[in-house]
């Protein structure tokens, strides 16, 4: 792979090149992108969706909105330092195509930022719930019905593939979703490969998939385009785009540091323990005399919260330079934190987070219920949808069917596609109208 091709600011459809010393420096096309994700209603939904504690009323709380800001930051700045160091090892980027360190911080911030766009309600459970569905409940009827692969995009229903649907699939008025340029979209796929064969390496790139069977076609070109290595003859499988890694850290950054934020400021976790395990972070950075003179938990935590972020930062660019060339040979096959030297300090954070937060009676209890709302939303818009296509609605079907989107096509003939778009319109629920919908439907509204 090469940087050239790699930094492609082609859009879905464009039947001209676009040229990067051809840009409005006022507003590139990479700054486009950020604007599109960031005025989407599919993003504008993510504040009412679940990063660690389903439903919480409690304020200070992160959402998947202010998960995806934070990260988009992070993803700035490590964009902005591997660009100066990129354009200082190929000087003729910035000579002759005129590109500068911020298109690479551009491009990983967009990315970065809808890297959460696709997620279901009720966090990662979501999304195992509508697998649930079709891998264990009624949905497994359709098994027959569908090719492997298919009835494999529904049975591991996957929030960065439905990003990606969310971002490149046509609707009625807009064709091509979003229309990000082709360097966004490969930077925001971290998983570049069809869900069929399921993990065929121990590489990072494969331990999930990246697009579902209806958008292959827009991947395949996104693929092309940006010159990814192609890894197997029968499958749509590739190496990442080596931006896609940054995207990455960003967000391992993220919530490794920030979630176990939330768990302190929650009493999940005990303030002494866990100010430990951030000290440990940043022992060599840390400003004493500063940090005892502060008054508050809050404040405390939040010094060492910034503190650990720009130490892991600093590290995860020098990890991507010294690995540059691996990565663009597609022979980097671990994240980038993998290979950090804050690894045992990293690990020891996730671990105590996985006890006393992603275990919690709190976010397993809602996450119990959220299981129960999607597989019962599912099954009724379902039925509803099959029974329209095949011109047997009952009464009930067809008050239902008020209830979906115009621009999105429910009496497609390819079964496939009929679920897919159910499970696409009941993905993009916020928490909040999820629950509200399924009292709708179960009469529990008055």
């Amino acid at each position: 792979m090469n940087w050239e091709q790699l930094l492609s600011l082609k859009r879905q459809g464009d039947t001209n090149k676009r040229l990067r010393n051809e840009q409005d420096e006022t507003r590139l096309g990479f700054d486009v992108d950020y604007d599109r994700i960031i005025f989407s209603p599919e993003f504008r939904s993510l504040q009412d969706k679940t990063q660690v504690i389903p439903l919480s009323s409690i304020d200070f709380v992160h959402t998947r909105l202010t998960h995806s800001l934070e990260v988009s930051v992070v993803a700035r700045s490590l964009g902005r330092k591997a660009g100066v160091k990129i354009l200082e090892k190929h000087p003729y980027l910035k000579e002759v195509h005129g590109y500068k360190p911020n298109d690479f911080g551009a491009i990983v911030a967009a990315a970065a930022l809808a890297h959460d766009i696709g997620n279901p309600p009720f966090g990662h459970s979501g999304e195992k719930a509508i697998g649930h569905y079709f891998k264990n409940g009624p949905g497994q009827k359709f098994k027959d019905q569908l090719s492997p692969k298919e009835f494999q995009d529904l049975c591991d229903f996957e929030g960065n593939a439905n990003g990606f649907k969310v971002l490149t699939q046509d609707k009625q008025g807009t064709q091509g979703g979003l229309r990000l340029s082709y360097a966004t979209l490969g930077a925001f796929t971290k998983y570049p490969k069809e869900s069929l064969p399921v993990k065929p390496t121990a590489h990072i790139a494969s331990k999930k998939y990246g697009f579902f069977q209806t958008e292959k076609t827009n991947f395949l070109d996104v693929a092309d385009e940006l010159g990814l290595n192609k890894l197997s003859a029968d499958n749509a499988q590739y190496s990442r785009h080596p931006l896609a890694f940054l995207v990455e850290a960003a967000d391992d950054i993220c919530y490794t540091i920030i979630d176990f934020e939330d768990g302190i400021n929650l009493g999940l976790i005990e303030e002494d323990y866990a100010l430990e395990y951030l000290i440990n972070l940043v022992r060599h950075t840390i400003n004493s005399e500063k940090y005892h003179a502060l008054p508050s938990t809050k404040e405390r935590v939040s010094y060492l919260r910034a503190l650990a972020i720009s130490t892991l930062i600093e590290d995860a660019i020098n990890i991507f330079m010294a690995h540059e060339k691996e990565i663009l040979e597609g022979e980097f096959h671990v994240s980038i934190l993998d290979k950090s030297k804050y690894q045992a300090q990293i690990g020891d954070i996730i671990k105590l987070s996985v006890e006393k937060i992603y275990n919690s009676d709190e976010v397993i209890d809602k996450e119990i219920s959220g299981f129960e709302i999607l597989n019962q939303l599912l099954d009724r818009f379902i039925l509803a949808v099959n029974n329209n296509y095949e011109n047997v609605p009952t009464s009930y079907d067809k008050l239902l069917l008020k209830l979906l989107p115009n621009e999105v096509n429910f009496l497609d003939k390819n079964l496939y596609t009929r679920l897919m778009n159910v499970c696409y319109f009941v993905s993009l629920f916020s928490d909040t109208k999820a629950v509200q919908t399924y009292k709708k439907i179960k009469g529990l509204m008055f």
